[in-house]
């Protein structure tokens, strides 16, 4: 089983929140775990945040860091995914960013790893599996 991970999914896992169990499982149970590229700027502007709140020391943020990259096999490069992300963009009304993570998806086969419940919505109505 190949499985994709987006930023929401990681989190749970790397901050032992409610469904960082079930995530890490699947994570183990995946052949491959892959993700958009994007997913690296996102996980690092995610940990700037904490940071800046306060939350997280800097040495904290860099090892969740690290550690939320390691979580990904492959990372696909966004110039092979971009047109079909903006084409699903427009089709589903949602945030090209998430989509990346869906067409990263579907083109694996695979079973997406999210904590956002409208992505999980979404992904569920284009027929593409998650676990959320």
């Amino acid at each position: 089983m190949t499985g994709a991970i987006d930023v929401c999914g990681a989190m749970e896992i790397l901050l032992q929140k409610e469904k960082a169990d079930k995530f890490s499982s699947l994570l183990q149970e995946a052949a491959l775990i892959v993700a958009p590229d994007l997913y690296i700027s996102e996980l690092t502007n995610t940990f700037w945040k904490y940071y800046r709140a306060n939350i997280l020391t800097k040495d904290e943020c860099v090892q969740y860091i690290k550690d939320g990259i390691n979580y990904v096999d492959k990372f696909i490069d966004g110039k092979e995914l971009w047109q079909e992300a903006f084409s699903e963009g427009i089709n589903n009304n949602h945030s090209i960013y998430d989509m990346f993570y869906m067409v990263v998806t579907r083109r694996n086969d695979g079973v997406l790893i999210t904590n956002d419940s409208v992505l999980a919505t979404i992904c569920k109505d284009n027929n593409i599996q998650i676990c959320y």
